[in-house]
């Protein structure tokens, strides 16, 4: 995948935009790269139509044009978003991300709602730093410079939780597993002071909700695999939604606006099997007083 050095969603509201344009007019790819006032190869139009790579005021301009779209608000938008897509990511200040790791980011930066799961793993955006540099350390073998730079990051995501420039707090929606309550990480007094925290974040505001999936609860789709469902602003487009599912091997993006929704509405049945906070609480509470 290219390297993502900005939010996603401007480039992505742009892709579906063109996209739809031109299915419209019942159109391929070569129709309009051919046409003599689209000054734009069939490649590039692709790319721009896949989220690929920045987009350039100038093709936008020549595709507007093309579609007969000069002076409507709709095109004010498609150059709006053109020029959100130049404002370089907080993230691109750090060298050698993990693989995968600034679409993520990218995608986290103008979500409206972030639904994870997690196993067996508490949620990085609840995690302490001891745990999360425990996590770097032990598992994934991070050297202390690498650790040094995945805290900055992790506290600059943290920071959406509460305030973003231009958008409201990041609103987060996160169902772990039992498993992470009792899976060693670092030492006991880390992982006491974890949970302590997590105790904590159940009676956090509105925009933070966490609720602990149990041992006890009957087999649930997509529990087996830790993933991030990124919902953005209007949530009938369900073309702007994606799936970030994240495993050893890497990160996985599904698009698919079929699938997406199939995430959503697994997402919501393990929210519903976790129970209420007040089943979480004990669970969290019962994991804390046995260390």
């Amino acid at each position: 995948m290219d390297k993502v050095s900005g939010p996603l969603g401007p480039r992505r509201r742009i892709a579906t935009e063109l996209r739809r344009l031109r299915e419209r007019k019942k159109l391929n790819l070569a129709d309009v790269a051919g046409a003599p006032e689209v000054l734009i190869s069939t490649s590039k139009l692709s790319r721009l139509e896949n989220a690929q790579g920045k987009p350039r005021q100038r093709d936008v301009r020549d595709l507007i044009r093309f579609y007969g779209l000069e002076g409507t608000q709709r095109a004010a938008q498609l150059l709006k978003w053109v020029e959100l897509a130049q404002v370089p990511g907080w993230w691109t200040h750090y060298d050698d991300l993990p693989e995968g790791y600034d679409r993520h980011l990218a995608y986290e930066a103008d979500a409206a709602v972030e639904r994870v799961y997690t196993i067996p793993f508490v949620p990085a955006l609840l995690q302490t730093d001891a745990y999360a540099a425990a996590v770097f350390r032990h598992m994934e073998r991070r050297s202390d410079e690498e650790i040094s730079q995945l805290m900055e990051i992790r506290r600059k995501r943290k920071e959406a939780l509460t305030a973003r420039d231009g958008l409201d707090p990041l609103k987060l929606v996160a169902v772990t597993h039992e498993s992470a309550l009792r899976q060693a990480v670092g030492s006991d007094q880390i992982l006491r002071d974890q949970l302590d925290v997590l105790l904590g974040h159940l009676d956090q505001p509105d925009n933070v909700s966490l609720r602990i999936l149990p041992f006890s609860a009957a087999p649930v789709r997509t529990m087996t695999c830790m993933y991030a469902y990124f919902e953005y602003d209007d949530p009938e487009d369900l073309e702007q939604d994606v799936v970030y599912i994240e495993t050893h091997a890497g990160f996985w993006p599904i698009e698919d606006p079929k699938e997406v929704a199939e995430y959503k509405a697994w997402h919501a049945d393990l929210v519903s099997a976790a129970g209420d906070r007040d089943g979480s609480l004990d669970l969290i509470q019962t994991a804390r007083d046995s260390i």
